[in-house]
């Protein structure tokens, strides 16, 4: 599970926002000092907001500006990955295949396999789009409280 330190920044009657500075992704990852996403997090000390189910922490327990853990199965963050990189991309490939067999005159050809391959990447982006709205109250994809950290 990847764990990581934030403070509540709203609380919902289901959920609550949990703003948190991504440091531990960076930290155990081998291109560290490779990477411009590290320097850049460092330089603009950029915050995410989060939503955060109730996991195993009671949520009426928790108020503004708490400290709290959160954490997300390893293989939930490897699926959405996969999901919104590389669907959209065998998509595009698709449209560019199916324009591509279709149109058969040479002088217009490139234009509409260019357009086949725009026409897939938003066909698949659409589809990673759904997917995100309803799985949006799922408790097996959504970052969980783990704990609430002293004040």
């Amino acid at each position: 599970m990847i764990r990581e330190t934030g403070r509540v920044v709203a609380i919902e009657n289901d959920s609550v926002w949990i703003e948190t500075i991504q440091q531990s992704a960076c930290q155990s990852c081998a291109a560290e000092k490779g990477c411009g996403q590290s320097l850049i997090a460092k330089m603009t000390g950029k915050t995410t907001a989060i939503r955060v189910l109730p996991g195993q922490c009671d949520i009426s327990r928790i108020g503004m500006d708490d400290r709290v853990v959160i954490g997300i199965p390893e293989h939930v963050v490897v699926n959405g990955t996969l999901l919104i990189y590389l669907l959209p991309l065998l998509t595009m490939i698709a449209g560019t295949l199916l324009a591509d067999a279709l149109i058969t005159t040479s002088s217009t050809s490139d234009l509409y396999t260019a357009l086949g391959a725009m026409l897939g990447l938003a066909a698949g982006s659409l589809i990673v789009r759904a997917h995100s709205y309803l799985h949006r109250n799922n408790l097996d994809v959504h970052p969980m409280l783990i704990e609430q950290l002293p004040s």
